[in-house]
């Protein structure tokens, strides 16, 4: 079926503490998004992020954990976790800093410091219960593969100052049986506070996945497809990464130089030993999805061609330039987890420098793709996959993803030849004022079976709210809507493109109807 969507990350929600959360502006967003008949929501990775390593959600302490600067402090409160004057006396921790001093930016060290004021008080709060706490008892249970060694990485680099684990002392770094008895004994108190926390989150996330579902709208998550070497994943599992006998990479990921980098991206994740996975039956992998997926509807897999052939660089070199390719089993990848799942409910980032051995695992295991409407401007737009008229069904359409300028500040870069190329191919003699709903136009329209808007495009909002940009290390991440951008006017006009271009949601009963109705005669 046809439909369309927005992409928004949580924390750049509107909030009274400082970042997104999924308290009430969560919940509001998907009445707009209800509201203006979209059926998709579209996050970035959930994942906990690190001032250390850029705020990225893309590069995370782990693949399994939710980001606890995402709980929402009202909801806590609701829920009778906190009390008031917890919540306040965890604002006067915050160092001076006003939470809501530029509403439009997250102050990141702000946040992460009230965070754990507030979350530390709900835990002091409702340790003594949590023995008897059936519910937090079974989120225990059922998490227990990620979560322990999770809740064990978090204790030991509060105590090591947030040193990375391959600096650790040897008996834990190489995880020696009897370190790591000790360690649960000594920090049980602070490995079960980390548990807590992570089922504050699951808990409420689990309530706004239940109420976008109610309301029609699906969550399409992301996943990195590498993880960072500085993460639990990496120290848990560390025969699944191409170390050496000091746990350092070798090689490390990122691509080729491109539309987005001269020197390429140097990402620095380790490059997974594909031949150890598949011989386990990538075993690691079918949990990590397994888990996403029951978080998320659908998971765009990020830089999907890294699972046809992968950008290896030296650990040495300083940027991606000196890399070679590698081979990856995508097929048999891909066998394993169909056979595991059912189905593939993945969108596969395809964005790039695509071979045909891409194409055709794409079409053997009938993955989506993505079509960005801002790349196809650049060059003859007759034979652009990006251009319109080349798409195909299966296709998730966009007018720019997070990594682009918003489409406003977007127009505002062209080449008087990119201009021309726009206006010809568009019919439109447009501005920069005007080009949002140019290009929106033109994804609405196109055969691909979704088609997704950043929010930036939906308010016509310029470089003030870019969100990312690749291969820079700082200011990323931060752009946040305002609450006055949160009303209905400013997204009314997507709900008639959506009628135009037969694009509109339908509610969950009226989907099963339509799906008994035989065909007519």
């Amino acid at each position: 079926m046809r439909a369309f969507g927005l992409l928004l990350h949580i924390s750049s929600l509107p909030s009274r503490y400082g970042i997104g959360d999924l308290g009430p502006a969560a919940f509001a967003f998907a009445d707009l998004l209800a509201g203006i008949q979209a059926s998709v929501w579209q996050i970035l990775p959930l994942t906990p992020t690190s001032s250390f390593i850029g705020n990225s959600p893309y590069s995370s302490p782990s693949a399994f954990a939710g980001n606890p600067l995402f709980i929402s402090p009202e909801l806590l409160l609701e829920d009778g976790y906190v009390s008031a004057a917890d919540i306040e006396t965890a604002l006067n921790c915050v160092e001076n800093r006003n939470l809501a001093t530029d509403p439009a930016r997250i102050d990141f060290a702000a946040v992460e410091a009230h965070r754990a004021h507030l979350l530390t008080a709900a835990f002091e709060r409702n340790a003594p219960q949590l023995a008897h706490n059936e519910a937090f008892q079974s989120f225990c249970r059922e998490h227990d593969p990620w979560l322990h060694d999770f809740a064990r990485f978090c204790t030991v680099k509060e105590v090591q100052h947030h040193a990375p684990w391959f600096e650790w002392p040897a008996p834990l770094r190489l995880r020696a049986p009897e370190a790591l008895e000790d360690w649960d004994r000594h920090a049980s108190h602070s490995i079960l506070r980390e548990k807590f926390i992570q089922y504050l989150f699951h808990t409420q996330w689990q309530h706004l996945h239940a109420y976008c579902a109610k309301r029609g709208i699906q969550i399409l998550g992301d996943a990195p497809i590498y993880v960072t070497h500085d993460s639990a994943d990496c120290w848990s599992n560390p025969q699944n990464f191409n170390l050496d006998a000091d746990m350092r990479p070798i090689t490390v990921s990122g691509v080729p130089p491109d539309y987005f980098s001269l020197t390429g991206q140097r990402w620095g994740s380790p490059i997974y030993k594909w031949e150890s996975m598949e011989k386990d039956g990538f075993d690691w992998w079918k949990k990590r999805l397994g888990h996403a997926l029951k978080l998320v509807d659908r998971i765009r897999l990020d830089h999907f061609r890294g699972l046809c052939a992968y950008w290896e660089i030296p650990e040495t070199e300083s940027t991606a330039v000196n890399g070679q390719w590698r081979k990856a089993p995508a097929a048999a990848f891909l066998n394993a987890l169909r056979a595991h799942f059912g189905s593939l409910p993945i969108l596969a980032e395809d964005l790039g420098l695509i071979t045909p051995d891409v194409r055709e695992i794409m079409a053997r295991f009938d993955l989506p793709g993505m079509r960005v409407v801002q790349f196809a401007f650049g060059g003859e737009t007759g034979d652009n996959d990006n251009a319109p008229h080349n798409h195909n069904e299966r296709s998730c359409v966009y007018t720019g993803t997070h990594d682009n300028a918003p489409t406003r500040a977007w127009f505002s870069s062209l080449s008087p030849y990119e201009r021309e190329n726009l206006t010809l191919y568009s019919g439109q003699d447009t501005d920069e004022a005007g080009v949002c709903r140019v290009l929106a136009r033109l994804a609405f329209s196109s055969v691909g079976e979704c088609c997704i808007l950043p929010a930036q495009d939906a308010l016509n909002l310029g470089g003030e709210a870019r969100m990312n940009i690749p291969g820079i290390a700082g200011g990323n991440w931060s752009w946040r809507l305002n609450p006055e951008q949160m009303s209905g006017a400013g997204w009314a006009w997507l709900a008639e493109l959506a009628r135009i271009y037969g694009r509109q949601s339908k509610n969950p009963v009226e989907k099963a109807k339509e799906k008994q109705q035989p065909y007519p005669a």
